[in-house]
């Protein structure tokens, strides 16, 4: 994932909503949201690119648990290790695992460098908490409002004058500021509309060439990945995926996946219902 927008115990009726993009290269195999048969309850898309033994995602949400995770990886081109174990095999540690969202988050803080650059999120819909193995900060836990985070180690969030703040000085990505507040007013007119929001993850402005980032990219590159939506040939967005989560524990889940010059092909959607926590 390269960008994750949340909206956490932010409406009377929705827990939790997430609307997120995926950018990777064409190249690396991958299969769409579906149920996985060995992990019971489990719906996601699976990364069949990953090194390992283990099969990772980037984004789940386990049903019969109620669990949802999600991983972007930040980058830093030079800091990249080969051999390093697979970020989505760290999401799968957490959904197939047993230990509360706190207690899983500031346990992988014992061994940062076990992985590329990542920001995780993780909830088990009583609490949501969000690390960066590529930030001074202490595992953070995410207050109910609206969230952000992309591909570099901070997390966004709505304040109440409409800025989006990371806490640290350092200002949000334009693709998470703008996201946040575009998610936000989706929210606020019209909530279950899947469609709106997979609209919010389709703009293709890219950042201002004052506000780009640098992250070892060429210019260009830099550019059309400062967008929510990534329309480059070799490294694009190749998934969006809505998740909804009401109130009274239903939910759907949608993905819509993309091919080489933004082509669209198939839009998933599937519906079930959680036990939720109080």
């Amino acid at each position: 994932m390269c960008l994750v927008l949340l909206g956490w115990r932010a409406h009377p009726e929705y827990r939790l909503i997430v609307a997120a993009n995926r950018d990777e290269f064409f190249t690396r195999p991958t299969e769409s949201l579906r149920p996985w048969d060995e992990v019971p309850g489990l719906l996601a898309g699976r990364d069949l690119g990953a090194a390992g033994p283990v099969p990772g995602t980037w984004l789940g949400l386990l049903s019969d648990r109620h669990r949802f995770a999600t991983v972007t990886n930040v980058r830093r081109p030079g800091d990249f290790r080969p051999d390093a174990r697979s970020r989505g095999a760290l999401l799968m540690d957490f959904l197939r695992g047993d230990p509360v969202p706190e207690k899983f988050v500031r346990g992988v803080t014992a061994a940062p460098d076990d992985y590329n650059g990542y920001n995780l999120v993780v909830s088990d819909l009583e609490t949501l908490w969000w690390h960066s193995n590529r930030s001074d900060r202490t595992p953070r836990e995410l207050a109910p409002g609206f969230h952000g985070v992309s591909n570099n180690a901070l997390a966004g969030s709505l304040e109440p004058d409409d800025s989006v703040s990371t806490g640290t000085g350092d200002p949000a990505w334009p693709k998470v500021r703008e996201g946040v507040r575009a998610l936000a007013a989706v929210a606020a007119a019209d909530p279950g509309d899947v469609e709106s929001y997979l609209e919010v993850l389709a703009d293709r402005t890219p950042a201002a060439a004052s506000e780009l980032p640098e992250t070892g990219l060429d210019r260009l590159t830099e550019r059309a990945a400062s967008a929510r939506f990534v329309d480059h040939p070799v490294h694009g967005t190749r998934c969006s995926t809505v998740l909804l989560v009401r109130e009274d524990g239903s939910y759907v889940m949608a993905e819509r996946t993309f091919a080489r010059f933004a082509r669209r092909r198939d839009t998933v959607t599937s519906t079930g219902h959680l036990e939720l926590p109080a």
